[in-house]
Parts: C-alpha cells; sequence; structure tokens
C-alpha cells in the first residue's frame, strides 16, 4: 500500500494498540514512496490534534524519508507548540544523518531535561559518532548561556558522550571548577571516566579523590573507570554468572524497604530467586554439557538496585569476588530517589553504573531484564555492547493498561499523545518490541489465554518460535512462610489454635525472635482500634501504594459498603507515610476523601506504612490465626490492582491459607480458583470489589473454610516454589549462555 492508503488504514484501526502496530505499515510504505507528495501528507497529518495516534505515527514515517523536505518539516516540528510533537521529533531525528538546523531545538529539549531532554539527548549522541566537532561545539556555545544548575548539568553529561579535544577540555575545566555547583562538576567527572584513559584526566581524577564528600566518591569511581581492566572469567570458575536488576528499589538482603515507593514484589521476588539459584548452584548439581560457561549450574548472581556514591564503591569489591555467591550491587545517582516514572533522564547515569558493575564481575553469561523501564534500556545498551546475551521477561506492560483505558474510553485518538507526554506508553510499547525481538530468550508469565494476549496485546507469536520462549511462573520462599505461620498459630489463643491445626509450631515451641517482634509491632497498631472494632476479622493488602495497585479504589470500595465496614477492619501495609512521593500522596488523599484522617482507626482503616517481608508475612498469617483479644480469625487477602502481571503477594497470602479476592484477568486467573480459594473479580467495579470480599471472609469463616486454606497452600507448594522457578530459570541461562559460546567461538574461526 501507498501512504496515503496506509494513513487512511491507520486512522481506521479499531484500537489504539492497533494503531500502534499500523505505525509500521506507515513508515515502511512511506519510506518506499519518499517524495514531496509523501511528505505533505505525513506532515498534515502530523499537526492533526484530532487525531493524535496518527500523528506521532506521521512523525516517526518522516524520519525514514531521506528527502530534504522532510528534514525541513522535522526542523519545524522540534519548536511546536505540542511537547509530545516536538518529543517523538527529536526521537525521529535520531534515525537520520545530522541536521545542523535541528541542533537548537535539541539542545534546547536537554536544557529542559525530563524524558524529553533524554529522548534529545539519544539524537544527539548518535549524532556525535558522525559529527563529533559539530555537535560539540552547538554544546559549549549553548553551556555559555545555561546558568541554572540542572541544566548545566545535562549539558555536561550530553558533552561527555562526544568524542574529541573540544570535550575533553571542557570536561576537565569544569571538573576542577570550585564555582560549579556540585550535581555540574559530579557530571564533568563521571564524564571523564567514560572518556577513555589519559593521563591528565587521570591526573585531574586523582586528585579530586583524595578528597571527601560526594565529589571524591564520584571521582574515584571515574577513577575506576579510566584505570581498572574488565577482568576474564576466572578458570577455576565452576558455574555461571546471571545479572538481574530493578533499579526503582532499595533492595537490601533483609527487603526492609518493601513496599516504600516503587519497591514492590519484585524486590521481594529478586532476593529470594537470586538466593535460591545460588543455593541450587551450590548443592552440588552440575550439567555435564557445560563448557566454557564452567558447568550447567549458576554460580553467581548479581543484584543490582541504586544507591549512592559510596556505596556503589563498597559494592564493587563483593561484585569482584570470584567465590559463588549472591552479591548486591549499586548503580549510583547523585541527589534523592525518584519514582520510575521520573527516571529516564538518568540514562547516562545508569549505563555508566551497569557498565561498571559488570566489568568488574569479569564474564556475565547473561542479564535477566523485566519490565519497560530506565534500567531495562540502558541494561539492554550495555549488553550489547559487552556481548552479555539478554533474557527478558515479556509482559503485555504497558499493553493491558493501553487496552483498558482505550476500552474504557479514557484514552483516545484525540488525547494520546498528550497522555503519552507523561506515561510513555508509545516509548515504552516500543522498548517491549524491541527486546522481545533481540533477546536470546524470553520469559512469559503464565495468563489464561497466553498466546492471544501476546499476539493481541504485544504482536507477539509465541508459537512461532516456540524454542525461544518459555512460560515460567514466580514463586515464593515457603520456609520463611511456614515460620510465620508457626509463630502466629502459637500466640493466637485457642480461636487461632482450632483454626488449623495441622500447622507445626517450632521446634522449641517458642515463638521465633523475628515473629515476636513482628507479630508486637501488629498488636500495637491493633490496639488502636476502638473496642467496638477490636472483634473483627481483618481485610489486609499488601503493595505499593500507587494508583495500578488500587489501594484507594479498595479504601473507597471498603468504605461505601456500610454492612462491609461493619464486619471487618482493613489493614493496607505499604507506602512511606512520613515522606511520601507523589503517587503515595495522591493515593492517600483519595484514602482520605473516603475515610477521616483524624479518626481513620476509629473507622476502622488502618494504614502500617511499608514493613520488611518477613514482618508482612507474620501478619498475614495474623490474619488467617486472629490477635486475642484485638482481631478475630479467618481474615482475607484483598489484590485490588488495575493490572497483575502475576502477583507474588497474592502467592504469599494464600500459602498462609487467607481465602483471597484478585482481578479476574491476568496472572491471578490461572491460579485462583474462583469460589474455591479466592473470588476473581472486576477490580474496577466497586460493588465487585465490595462483594468479593464479603464472599471472601463467609468462606472464610464458614465450613469449607479449612479445606479452602489447605487447597491453596498445597497449590502453592506444588507449583509457585522460588526452587522451582530457580530451577527452570537456571536450565534456561544455561542454554542462552551454551548458545552465546558458541556463536562466539564460530566467528572466532570464521
Amino acid at each position: 500500500m501507498g501512504t496515503h492508503t496506509t494513513l487512511d488504514t491507520m486512522r481506521q484501526t479499531r484500537s489504539i494498540l492497533d494503531g500502534i502496530r499500523c505505525a509500521d505499515d506507515l513508515t515502511i510504505a512511506a519510506s518506499r514512496d519518499g517524495g514531496i507528495r509523501a511528505v505533505r501528507l505525513l506532515a498534515q497529518a502530523a499537526t492533526d490534534h484530532g487525531d493524535q495516534l496518527t500523528a506521532i505515527a506521521a512523525i516517526h514515517s518522516l524520519g525514514q524519508v531521506f528527502d530534504e523536505s522532510a528534514d525541513d518539516v522535522l526542523v519545524s516540528l522540534l519548536t511546536h507548540d505540542s511537547l509530545f510533537i516536538r518529543e517523538h521529533t527529536a526521537w525521529a531525528f535520531g534515525a537520520r544523518l545530522p541536521r545542523f538546523a535541528a541542533l537548537s531545538g535539541l539542545l534546547s529539549m536537554v536544557v529542559d531535561g525530563g524524558f524529553s531532554g533524554m529522548i534529545a539527548q539519544r539524537t544527539l549522541e548518535q549524532w556525535g559518532s558522525s559529527v563529533p566537532e559539530h555537535v560539540a561545539l552547538a554544546l559549549e556555545g549553548t553551556l555559555i548561556g545555561v546558568q541554572e544548575c540542572g541544566a548545566r548539568a545535562r549539558l555536561v553529561e550530553t558533552m561527555g558522550l562526544i568524542a574529541g579535544r573540544i570535550p575533553e577540555r571542557l570536561l576537565r575545566r569544569v571538573a576542577v571548577d570550585a564555582a560549579e555547583p556540585d550535581e555540574v562538576r559530579a557530571a564533568a567527572i563521571a564524564a571523564l571516566g567514560d572518556q577513555g584513559p589519559n593521563e591528565a584526566s587521570i591526573r585531574i581524577v586523582s586528585d579530586l579523590s583524595q578528597g571527601s564528600g560526594v565529589l571524591a566518591d564520584v571521582a574515584r569511581l571515574a577513577l575506576i573507570d579510566l584505570t581498572v581492566p574488565a577482568y576474564p572469567r576466572p578458570p577455576w570458575s565452576q558455574g555461571l554468572t546471571v545479572a538481574q536488576l530493578f533499579l526503582h528499589a532499595d533492595i537490601d538482603r533483609e527487603l526492609s524497604q518493601v513496599g516504600a515507593g516503587d519497591n514492590g514484589g519484585i524486590a521481594t521476588l529478586l532476593v529470594r530467586l537470586g538466593d535460591a539459584l545460588v543455593s541450587a548452584g551450590g548443592s552440588g548439581s552440575r550439567s555435564s554439557s557445560g563448557s566454557g560457561a564452567g558447568g550447567g549450574s549458576v554460580e553467581r548472581v548479581l543484584t543490582l538496585s541504586r544507591g549512592s556514591f559510596a556505596e556503589a564503591l563498597t559494592s564493587l569489591s563483593e561484585v569482584g569476588s570470584t567465590l559463588a555467591e549472591h552479591a548486591f550491587a549499586t548503580v549510583p545517582f547523585l541527589g534523592e530517589p525518584v519514582a520510575s516514572v521520573d527516571a529516564w533522564p538518568r540514562r547516562i547515569a545508569t549505563q555508566r553504573g551497569i557498565r561498571r558493575i559488570l566489568r568488574a564481575a569479569g564474564t556475565v553469561d547473561a542479564i535477566h531484564l523485566r519490565m519497560a523501564d530506565i534500567g531495562t534500556l540502558a541494561a539492554s545498551t550495555v549488553a550489547r555492547d559487552l556481548d552479555i546475551p539478554i533474557v527478558f521477561t515479556v509482559a503485555p506492560d504497558p499493553h493491558s493498561v493501553i487496552h483498558s483505558l482505550d476500552t474504557s474510553g479514557t484514552l483516545t485518538r484525540a488525547n494520546f499523545g498528550t497522555v503519552d507526554e507523561t506515561e510513555h506508553f508509545w516509548f515504552r510499547a516500543r522498548l517491549v518490541q524491541r527486546l522481545a525481538a533481540d533477546a536470546a530468550h524470553t520469559v512469559l508469565f503464565p495468563r489464561p489465554e497466553l498466546r492471544r494476549d501476546m499476539r493481541d496485546l504485544v504482536g507477539i507469536d509465541i508459537e512461532q518460535h516456540p524454542e525461544r520462549h518459555s512460560v515460567i511462573a514466580e514463586g515464593i520462599d515457603l520456609a520463611v512462610i511456614e515460620r510465620a505461620l508457626a509463630d502466629a498459630r502459637l500466640t493466637a489463643g485457642p480461636a487461632g489454635a482450632l483454626a488449623a491445626p495441622d500447622v507445626a509450631t517450632s521446634a522449641d515451641g517458642a515463638t521465633s525472635p523475628t515473629g515476636a517482634a513482628a507479630l508486637a509491632e501488629l498488636d500495637e497498631l491493633l490496639a488502636t482500634l476502638p473496642p467496638s472494632r477490636r472483634g473483627l476479622p481483618l481485610a489486609v493488602t499488601v503493595g505499593r501504594l500507587h494508583r495500578v495497585k488500587g489501594m484507594a479504589a479498595l479504601v473507597r470500595a471498603w468504605a461505601a459498603d456500610a454492612d462491609l465496614r461493619a464486619r471487618c477492619n482493613l489493614l493496607i501495609l505499604g507506602g512511606d507515610l512520613r515522606d511520601p512521593s507523589l503517587d503515595e500522596k495522591s493515593q492517600l488523599d483519595q484514602m482520605y476523601a473516603a475515610v477521616d484522617p483524624g479518626d481513620a482507626a476509629g473507622e476502622g482503616l488502618l494504614l502500617a506504612g511499608h514493613r520488611t517481608n518477613d514482618t508482612a508475612l507474620h501478619w498475614l498469617a495474623a490474619a488467617r490465626y486472629g490477635r486475642p483479644g484485638l482481631a478475630a480469625p479467618h481474615g482475607a487477602y484483598v489484590c485490588a490492582s488495575m493490572k497483575e502481571e502475576f502477583g507474588i503477594a497474592l502467592l504469599e497470602a494464600m500459602a498462609t491459607g487467607l481465602t483471597v479476592v484478585a482481578p479476574n484477568s491476568g496472572g491471578p486467573a490461572t491460579y485462583v480458583e474462583h469460589e474455591v480459594t479466592g473470588f476473581l473479580v472486576d477490580t474496577g467495579d466497586t460493588a465487585a470489589l465490595a462483594g468479593g470480599i464479603s464472599a471472601a471472609l463467609d468462606l472464610a469463616a464458614g465450613p469449607a473454610g479449612p479445606e479452602s486454606a489447605d487447597r491453596a497452600g498445597e497449590m502453592v507448594s506444588r507449583s509457585f516454589t522460588i526452587q522451582a522457578m530457580a530451577e527452570t530459570l537456571t536450565r534456561v541461562y544455561r542454554d542462552v549462555a551454551d548458545s552465546n559460546e558458541s556463536g562466539a567461538y564460530l566467528v572466532n574461526v570464521s
């Protein structure tokens, strides 16, 4: 089809997701047609505010029409009033030869910062490889007229992406200029570490590293980047080295920050999974097929998350160790943590930190990426540079959200671009598409209609190359849950003791120290309830205070149903209540609109904030068995998420024997037996959500309650342990490493 016909098809697609996929056809048609007429048609479509979806597709198609008139149109769009048009134009320019008339527009976007600044910075980086002097001179000229600290830091950081004497001279000058703000100097110092070793740069960062404070920490890391070579695999290595990351969490061995900010179930999963992978590797199981990778088991796991420059420096010694272990490494950022949606401008710092860790680790056999976020974007770039194969967990995200908002009428062709300015739907969907195509292996979550959903939502036919895909369920650590159950039952009193006589207590009949502390915290919180509400069971939820998790929607559903509110108290674990992020504050404000914030406990709403994973599990167990004089047994667990790709917290709740309420789509629908172990509901329907909670409480307290609890626990122990997940992933990692090594051998001998 020609450009005109394909544009008509694009405008008539049935859904927004169909439109995003149709954009590829438009690009092909436009690049094939070329010429003034195609440019004119695309230019008209690009400025059609009545169809912002087609406008974005037209901009990217213009980027593939190699005609001077297309350049002229794109240059004019860089100064358009609409941010989404400027943003996608900057992106489209990245696929074209450098156009000097576009430099000022791109540099203005870098100065303004945000996601658009990151996009413009990527294009300037690409152009810098072919015309470095022109880009460097433009950057230098722009820097002269910019005084704002953040903008100067972004320009200096961008200069660090360009090779040549002009960037080196400027970076050295800024690095030692005491009149410059620390943020700007830090950008220059870190960039010197990327410029390659030379005597002048090494001398500067060496001198700066002798000081104290954050600049000295940045300089010490830059000195490592300049002088420490990448290490090969030790000859005595006996297994695989695998990296995994999630940069929007403060991940530690104790999982102390789970539930705050973006610290959700993924943080719990990575810690438990890393431990399980190396534990299985250390058990003596070795594959006879292992070759240069040293064996078939996982010997080392590197879990990367965010932190300070000092923490990054300290973690390198652990990363560089050749001992078999689960090591934690830090990708450092200047300033306070930011939410994942706001982290895109940290692309360069993220790439730099990931590269440093992977080089320090020696040979890494595979890196497992999840989610369409800045960590995945940066890590995929580094993995490509270092020839590390990627295993990518593909989930229909943001596709499920786009589909849901499209179906509800909230997201339309007329407002797609405006919404995309905040949500970055187009970029994230394209990132998933690219990684799914390029990954050495993809991992999929179980879903009721997996093939259909992946085809319709993501555009992937998993049966076309089945050898490249594995369906792997996530898992949980049952040993931790069993301890929590024993502690909760031991201290529950007569009512709890009768609830599940099959659960073993600890060997010496005493509560564990961590369990005693966790249950004491819960009792203290429950004591804030008025006496009239202390005999009620608990409806519990665990997770981040984020709109996708539906926490505010859950409070509204519970508060709006007088009968439900009268029969249970609502306990929410998650969120930083003392210093909430913007997302957390938004959820709290909505909760307090439904329940009086001055007397939330009096009405039965208990906001506990984030707790350690161990504490959360003890509280789930306590919801099942009750707390003497404070809470009745036979509580329920509620997941009110808009979408839930799998649901670690749900599995943990089911393992404790709680009856659950869960979304009727995505992963939970594959393991929650409706009306048997829980209730699958439309979580977007307030009445349905409240009805599901009432039904769950009835089932838990009824004659079928014990059987339901046993069935849920058996299901989890049979199919969803972290050990089973680790075993399956080990086979995937081994196959990927062997395939990569075979490919490298063929290249070397050719």
